[in-house]
C-alpha cells in the first residue's frame, strides 16, 4: 500500500476529529432510517470512514463480505438499547459508522 498523500491525511485528520462517543439511545433515527453501520473490533473506525468518504468500493466489498461491516440489525439495537451503550460515532454522510469498542 502506498503512503497516504496530503489530501488523505487531512481527510483522516477531520475523521479522526469529528468521532466522538454517542449514546445508543440518541442514534436510534438514523438507525430507523436504515443508516447505521457496525464496523468490526478490528477496523480503523476512522479509516473505514475515510473509505466510505472517497468511495472506496472494492475496500468496503471487501469488509462487507468479510462480515467486517453490516448494517446494525434489530437484535443488536436492542442489546445496545437495554445497556444504554457507548459506541464510537463517525459520520460518513450518508452513512453512520459505529463501532463498539471492548474493554481489555
Amino acid at each position: 500500500m502506498s503512503a497516504p498523500n496530503e489530501e488523505q491525511q487531512l481527510l483522516h485528520a477531520k475523521l479522526n476529529m469529528e468521532t466522538s462517543q454517542i449514546a445508543w439511545q440518541e442514534l436510534l433515527r438514523y438507525f430507523a432510517g436504515g443508516l447505521v453501520i457496525v464496523v468490526a473490533d478490528e477496523l480503523d473506525l476512522v479509516d473505514v470512514a475515510a473509505r466510505f468518504s472517497i468511495d472506496d468500493k472494492a475496500a468496503v466489498e471487501q469488509w462487507l463480505k468479510a462480515g467486517q461491516l453490516a448494517k446494525v440489525s434489530d437484535a443488536q439495537a436492542s442489546i445496545w438499547l437495554e445497556a444504554d451503550a457507548l459506541l464510537w460515532t463517525v459520520v460518513a454522510r450518508p452513512w453512520v459508522l459505529v463501532q463498539e469498542k471492548k474493554l481489555a
